[in-house]
């Protein structure tokens, strides 16, 4: 049987699309076939063989001699680990696998073992640093006394406000109206006005 090369698309979310993807393919001088283009809307934190597609196309579409083809090593996987698990896994079964932002695309040849190697881990550790970072400046933030997270859309008290006559300080809103405003469902806004008339009661 010919060998045959696929390709493999992923993209986080539906607002994405694999059309870029497919165009640097071809762009590399690869003869891409419709048929042949594997494409995800999935997560980059699910690790390949969890992903339906992925694990469809492994299972029942490669073959020995096949070459699978992606446009960045994230897309084999979720961590340094699970890349390299991915390719071994390829391998063992006979299939290349070629990665087209790595400077030697076939990732089964030493060279491109190592070289992979090297991008996964550097890539790893950049992630790893992010999320440091990040940890660190909520950690700042909340020692200023900022508020980490979506702030909250309705309270008693904005409740309590809008529903209020505009003689008395408030918007006067009907509860259905302050629903629309604060983008809630009518029975919150009951909920919530019962809580402000109670607080009032306790002041």
């Amino acid at each position: 049987m010919t060998a045959r090369t696929y390709f493999y698309c992923r993209v986080s979310t539906a607002e994405q699309t694999t059309e870029n993807q497919v165009q640097a393919f071809r762009t590399k001088g690869y003869d891409v076939a419709d048929d042949f283009v594997i494409e995800e809307t999935i997560s980059g934190s699910v690790a390949a063989m969890e992903r339906p597609q992925f694990r469809a196309m492994v299972e029942h579409k490669l073959m020995k001699g096949d070459t699978l083809v992606v446009l960045k090593l994230d897309r084999l996987g979720r961590s340094n680990i699970d890349v390299q698990n991915t390719i071994q896994m390829l391998h063992g079964k006979g299939i290349s696998v070629h990665s087209l932002d790595l400077p030697t695309n076939d990732l089964t040849t030493s060279e491109g073992r190592l070289m992979m190697q090297m991008f996964t881990a550097f890539a790893e550790f950049e992630r790893n640093r992010l999320s440091e970072r990040t940890i660190e400046g909520q950690e700042r933030a909340r020692k200023q006394g900022k508020v980490i997270g979506r702030p909250v859309k309705a309270t008693p008290q904005k409740v309590a406000k809008l529903r209020r006559s505009k003689g008395d300080g408030g918007e006067g809103l009907s509860a259905s109206q302050a629903a629309e405003r604060l983008g809630v469902s009518l029975s919150t806004i009951k909920r919530l006005s019962a809580e402000a008339k109670k607080l009032e009661g306790e002041v």
